[in-house]
Parts: C-alpha cells; structure tokens; sequence
C-alpha cells in the first residue's frame, strides 16, 4: 500500500506541482488550503507523513502542529519561507522532523520524504527477535525501536522519528561525544544537508520532554564547539 502523504499549502499551484510530483514517485497524497481543514482531514483519517506551510490562514502551521502532536507523532515535514529563521526553530523545538525552504526543489522535498520513511521501514522490519538485542538500556533509560518505544523511569517519552534516532545514537555510546554531522547522519541518514541549527533544536526539543517526565533530568550534556553526549550519571 502507497504511504499517505497530506500536502497543506494555502498556495493553489504549490498544491498541485508538488501533489502530481508525490503521485509520480508512487504516493498517495491527499491536500489541504489551510491548517484547520488539514487538523479534521488527519485526525478523521491519519497520514504517514505530512507537509506543512508554516503560514496559512485560518490555523497557521505552527499551531497545526502544537495541536497535532497532543494526539500523533506522524513525521511533520515543514515548508517555511526563506527568512523565517523564527518559525524554522519553532517548529523543530515543537517536534517538527524538518524543514525546507521556499523555493525549494522537488527532487530535495522528495529526498527527505524518503529519508524519513526510511528511517521508519529500518525500525518496522525489525524481527520481533532481535528487539531485545537492538533494545539500549543505559541506567533509567529504555530505548527499543521494534517498537518505536522510549522510556524513562519506567515512564513513556514521546519522541518523534528524528528525536529518537538522536537520543539512541547518543546512549548507544555513553560518556562519548558526537558532533552534530554525526547526528545528522544518524538522524536523517548520508549525503542530506541539514543545517547544525536543526540538531541543536532538536536536542532542546528532547530534554523538554524528558524533563516533563523527570524535571531533574540533566543526562544530554552539550560541548560547546564540539558536540554532545549521554551521561548516565547526569550532568553537574
């Protein structure tokens, strides 16, 4: 079965190019003018992946987003003007997986559409047998991603595709520090360019959400100038 792509886009010819583009390369997409008519089409009927312009009318994609992830972690992809520095880091902190700007290439959008499905069909064809074995176990922290599952203190932590890809390639390796383009490989895969500002708004967007589970929770520690690490003993 095709994987269902929703296109929300208040621009009429963004909508159509970037729609028969999707359904060329095989998707099933479905497409929304504005944010609050995409927010009843995904929450009646649930996509795999959605693409969202940041300003729209009537909900902007910031909000659609914030009202989105109270109930779904599907894969949010935005599309942002070229100076919307503001929104870009906004979204990823609310847990967008990326971001590509206007005027964008199809051939990029279709790139990073993949990356992300790719990172989600590597964790679904995992043998139910080898979940133990890929499960990371580092102190309180619990990662399996058979089953997309994070826990900490024994507590659910929701984290997006990119998000988990982050925290498990950080714990896989305790006390060991990565530099942001080996968590942009490990997040989003080889031979994509995502900008450094992208891991460090993930990374904030990872410690709010453990710290809504554990408010003392200090165990990613930043390096500045070079990177980050886990900690299993936490930070100071």
């Amino acid at each position: 079965m095709a994987n269902r792509i929703v296109l929300v886009d208040d621009d009429r010819n963004i909508l159509t190019s970037v729609s028969m583009m999707l359904e060329a390369e095989g998707f099933s997409v479905v497409t929304y003018r504005d944010g609050a008519e995409a927010l009843r089409g995904l929450l009646a009927e649930p996509a795999d992946l959605a693409v969202l312009d940041i300003k729209m009318p009537r909900m902007d994609g910031i909000e659609l987003l914030q009202r989105l992830r109270e109930k779904s972690a599907i894969p949010v992809i935005f599309l942002t003007s070229k100076d919307d520095e503001v929104d870009e880091l906004m979204g990823l902190r609310m847990g967008a997986d990326d971001y590509i700007k206007k005027p964008f290439s199809q051939r990029l959008l279709i790139e990073r559409i993949r990356a992300v499905f790719r990172r989600i069909e590597a964790q679904k064809s995992m043998a139910p047998g080898a979940a133990s074995a890929a499960s990371v176990k580092r102190g309180e922290l619990v990662l399996d991603p058979a089953q997309h599952l994070c826990l900490w203190k024994s507590l659910p932590v929701n984290l997006t595709v990119t998000e988990f890809l982050i925290i498990q390639a950080l714990a896989q390796r305790p006390g060991h520090v990565k530099s942001r383009d080996q968590l942009i490989d490990a997040a989003y895969g080889e031979h994509i360019y995502v900008d450094d500002r992208t891991i460090d708004s993930h990374i904030k967007r990872l410690r709010k959400k453990f710290r809504e589970v554990d408010k003392d929770f200090s165990h990613i520690e930043t390096l500045y100038g070079v990177g980050y690490k886990y900690n299993e003993a936490g930070g100071p």
